[in-house]
């Protein structure tokens, strides 16, 4: 998710009245169309700019008579925060690491061939583990080397220790 489309989803009253429609319960086009009073070609529109944002996803739903129809419902809990300072504007998405993943996941389940997306994800994810990992280490040093300075111990360097 990114700055400029979560702010052009959320600064959009239909979209948020979308949002509030349909936190109950999943809905198709033509029935938000009916409750908002807003055409369904607009709907859709709407629809389509919050799936590509990650806070909607639609799925088909056979009815008794007919063909299946798309349902729109709320992703996986979405928080976000926005924090606005001088000369800094950043949003903030817990969780946000998994969502390439849920993409992923989406097309799999439309029949699309993900396998080699999948494989660069995993690429992807194992190089943050890396760093995550590196610089956590690089941390956990500083804080012995404080530690040890605060005992008045003295400090090796590594190659010594």
């Amino acid at each position: 998710m990114n700055l400029e489309d979560i702010l052009d989803v959320m600064g959009c009253k239909t979209r948020r009245n979308i949002l509030d429609l349909i936190r109950d319960e999943p809905r198709f086009v033509s029935q938000i169309s009916r409750e908002l009073e807003v055409g369904q070609k607009a709907i859709i529109e709407h629809l389509r700019a919050m799936e590509n944002t990650g806070l909607l996803y639609s799925s088909f739903q056979k009815i008794e008579r007919g063909r299946p129809r798309k349902y729109y419902d709320i992703s996986d809990d979405i928080e976000f925060q926005i924090f606005i300072s001088h000369g800094t504007i950043r949003l903030k998405v817990p969780g946000h690491e998994f969502q390439e993943l849920q993409k992923i996941e989406e097309k799999s389940r439309m029949g699309e061939e993900v396998s080699d997306e999948l494989e660069n994800l995993i690429k992807d994810y194992e190089n943050a583990m890396a760093h995550a990992k590196n610089l956590l280490k690089q941390l956990n040093a500083r804080k012995m080397a404080l530690k040890k300075r605060s005992l008045k111990l003295p400090v090796l360097a590594d190659d010594q220790s």
